[in-house]
């Protein structure tokens, strides 16, 4: 009776084993990605298509550029990955691909605010008043220096940063490159810095004429 218990015992014992060893398994690995620009001319419009109505099978695009992964194709799954929040602090934004994903993401329901450059974002082709006439918060600096960070945080867990204007001329033709990173220990800073510049450029805190004018 006593080595029939054992043996029991001994079983459910290798059975939580294996269960736990298998559970290891399919846990979901960091997200860890280094992306590299120029990215060469690709269509992309499956990929927003697909985003904008899941589950209907995207119509055939007519233009003739080629099909295929590609570093800005990377780029934009990681930002339509979104669910709950996405917090962008950038320098430049013309590119039209990621601005229609960053608006497509605000009608999802995402949080979506933008910091930016108060001087790039009134150049000819910026996303930024797109962004603004779709109801997306932006908010930007009103000083001599520019608000240069090039980085996005998705979600409150990835961190997406690097080189990278987010200009259809600097993913085509510069040599650039861009970090995903799913590590709370490199994206609490980068969310607090986030917080930090959206309170000072919040537009109550604006000053359109100096102190000392009288």
């Amino acid at each position: 009776m006593a080595g029939g218990c054992r043996g029991a015992a001994l079983g459910l014992a290798v059975a939580a084993a294996v269960l736990v060893l298998a559970a290891w398994r399919r846990r979901r690995r960091p997200v860890r990605e280094v992306l590299f620009f120029p990215s060469p001319p690709s269509c992309t419009e499956e990929l927003l298509a697909e985003a904008e109505s899941p589950g209907e099978a995207a119509g055939p695009c007519p233009c003739p550029l080629p099909r295929g992964d590609c570093s800005l194709s990377r780029l934009l799954r990681r930002l339509l990955s979104a669910r709950r929040s996405l917090e962008l602090c950038l320098f430049a934004f013309s590119s039209p691909q990621l601005g229609r994903a960053v608006r497509l993401l605000h009608r999802r329901g995402v949080r979506v605010r933008v910091v930016t450059d108060a001087q790039y974002m009134g150049l000819r082709g910026s996303q930024i008043g797109l962004l603004r006439l779709a109801g997306i918060q932006v908010r930007h600096d009103q000083e001599k220096g520019f608000m240069h960070h090039k980085f996005a945080i998705v979600d409150g867990r990835t961190l997406i940063t690097g080189s990278l204007n987010w200009t259809t001329d600097a993913i085509q033709n510069n040599r650039e490159n861009v970090l995903v990173a799913e590590d709370a220990e490199y994206v609490k800073p980068f969310l607090d810095e986030f917080e930090r510049i959206w309170e000072e450029y919040n537009p109550t805190n604006y000053r359109f004429f100096s102190r000392d004018t009288k």
